[in-house]
């Protein structure tokens, strides 16, 4: 089976937790594309649905599906989201589409956080996929030497702007034993936007796409 296939799975299984009159998070990228068109059959169910990025509100429109802007909101009832990688305490790194910031937000107020991925994502110690960390543009330099000191290599993510202005580092040569601690410094950068590590925000829930089917994860005791 194909890492498509498996992504269309885990994408039209993340359905079955949307209820009548909810508030749907919706996140960004190819697993969470298949999502959308999944919830355009529940359409007409759902209160609207808040998006973490400029291309999922376009897909979201182009199918009708009403669009709820979130400083109207005190809070989202279920959020949808992919990962790149994701450890078993369901700590994610996510990022990879430039989005984090948004998604960060959403994921801070919804009520459950479910993430879809597929096996590839899977892993034990957070890093090898690289960390994205979105920064504004004029302390590019200056996070990237923080960065360094904290053992990492910052590589500035080419022609990418994110739908805040702002512009991308990826952290390579991480290997994150504690995802909380290094969240938190990170942030606590000087021009540091957030960085793509949901550690203090874990997923509730991960649906995982394998080859005997959707697994439903949640964190270990």
């Amino acid at each position: 089976m194909t890492q498509d296939k498996l992504k269309k799975i885990v994408g039209c299984a993340a359905l079955e937790y949307i209820k009548p009159d909810m508030v749907v998070g919706v996140g960004t990228g190819s697993t969470v594309a298949y999502f959308i068109d999944r919830l355009a059959t529940k359409k007409h169910l759902i209160k609207g649905a808040v998006s973490s990025s400029v291309a999922s509100t376009d897909k979201l429109i182009s199918l009708a599906i009403p669009i709820i802007d979130s400083k109207d909101l005190d809070g989202v009832d279920i959020y949808i989201d992919g990962a790149n990688e994701f450890n078993p305490d369901l700590m994610m790194i996510k990022g990879g589409g430039a989005a984090l910031t948004r998604e960060k937000v959403i994921a801070a107020m919804a009520k459950q956080f479910i993430a879809i991925a597929d096996k590839s994502k899977q892993v034990d110690i957070l890093g090898e996929f690289p960390l994205p960390v979105e920064v504004i543009p004029m302390a590019r330099s200056y996070v990237s030497r923080q960065l360094v000191k904290l053992g990492g290599m910052p590589e500035y993510r080419q022609n990418v702007v994110t739908d805040n202005g702002n512009v991308i580092l990826d952290i390579y040569n991480l290997k994150i034993l504690n995802p909380i601690a290094l969240e938190n410094k990170i942030n606590a950068i000087a021009g540091v936007v957030t960085v793509g590590l949901f550690a203090n925000r874990a997923a509730d829930i991960i649906l995982l796409a394998t080859l005997d089917g959707v697994k439903k994860l949640t964190a270990k005791a």
